[in-house]
């Protein structure tokens, strides 16, 4: 009998906890309607689909990207499902860039109320093969751009005493897996920036969300960078990100984290693959290595000569292997989302100094 009383006491705590949270979540509640959304990285993947949707609910759009082509392409999409759109060329890993480009969002729609930070590099190889460049290149994008827009946001966002901040880490940033080592490194980082950022800025009423998808349907593996066996790099890597059991699409992707954002929730986890992963590696850590450590034995072994360490791209990897199967699945997503090539304006003199410009005054200047 006394078990029994436990275990309804348990159960009693476990709901009273779920009804505050509740009611938390309910009072943060964050209309977007009007609001000013800034995404980087929104011209493809996952970021274009959460600006559709963000736009298809009455938020002012502004993306950005290093592609002037890609933002061309993404504001003609977007147009379709909002009327206030605004783009801007801009490399987020130069800080004098960012605060060209926020600036410039501001000047167009007033102050930014919601900061998405989406932009995303990832490289697939083994260590061995891995160099210093794609260390820098993944802390660059995925902790020292996200830091460049924050300190360039927040402080107005203090000052208003609101604001929502969505940092999009990633299941890798909370298990780190083989061969997408510095990927893992650099989103670990973030995910650390992200929790303590959202404990200091609180107190202003800006809530901070840190998400950590698992696998997701944006397309985006046909651009990855690829070192070691590149076409058996790509093909375990591509297929693995199609399959639907492991997987989810960018739209059910993109609602999980509106929703959180709306709510001010402090983490979310997408994929119950990725959750079960980061819950049995909070609990049973050395046994999570030991499986991690198995499943490398199984990936491609590093490539002993020069050619392994050479930068190619996914598409430049194909193989029979990556285009069968599942991986259509990510072939069809990848043309809904902006990650291939279409026609688009000749910006072929474009010049890296003009990057904080807007594809609107790119195209005035007879680009």
């Amino acid at each position: 009998m006394a078990k029994s009383g436990n275990y309804w006491k348990l159960a009693a705590g476990i709901g009273v906890l779920m009804a505050a949270r509740a009611v938390i979540r309910k009072v943060r509640s964050y209309d977007i309607a009007g609001k000013t959304v800034l995404i980087t990285g929104g011209s493809r993947g996952l970021g274009l689909v959460l600006a559709r949707k963000l736009a298809e609910q009455g938020a002012r759009i502004a993306v950005c990207s290093r592609d002037a082509d890609e933002l061309f392409r993404a504001r003609q999409d977007l147009e379709m499902y909002g009327e206030q759109v605004f783009t801007v060329v801009c490399d987020v890993t130069v800080q004098a860039q960012v605060d060209a480009m926020v600036n410039e969002v501001r000047n167009h729609f007033g102050p930014i109320d919601v900061l998405i930070n989406n932009a995303g590099v990832i490289q697939v190889g083994p260590f061995e093969n891995m160099a210093l460049q794609e260390y820098e290149e993944a802390m660059q994008t995925h902790f020292y751009a996200p830091l460049y827009t924050v300190m360039a946001i927040a402080p107005e966002m203090q000052r208003r005493k609101q604001g929502r901040i969505v940092n999009v880490s990633s299941f890798g940033g909370k298990v780190s897996a083989p061969h997408l080592l510095p990927y893992c490194a650099s989103k670990f980082a973030l995910v650390g920036f992200s929790k303590g950022l959202r404990s200091e800025l609180s107190k202003y009423g800006v809530w901070v969300t840190t998400v950590c998808p698992g696998l997701v349907r944006t397309g985006s593996p046909r651009n990855v960078i690829v070192k070691g066996q590149h076409q058996q790099e790509y093909a375990w890597f591509k297929t693995g990100d199609s399959i639907p059991l492991l997987s989810a699409s960018a739209e059910h992707a993109a609602e999980q984290v509106i929703d959180a954002l709306k709510h001010g929730d402090a983490e979310l986890v997408i994929t119950l693959p990725a959750k079960v992963s980061v819950l049995f590696n909070e609990l049973f850590p050395e046994l999570t290595a030991d499986v991690l450590s198995l499943i490398n034995r199984l990936l491609p072994a590093p490539s002993t000569d020069e050619s392994g360490n050479q930068r190619l791209r996914g598409y430049q990897s194909e193989s029979e292997a990556s285009r069968s199967g599942f991986a259509r699945i990510t072939d069809e997503a990848a043309l809904r989302n902006n990650e291939i090539p279409g026609n688009a304006p000749d910006i072929s003199s474009f010049r890296p100094d003009e990057s904080h410009r807007t594809v609107e005054n790119l195209s005035g200047a007879g680009v």
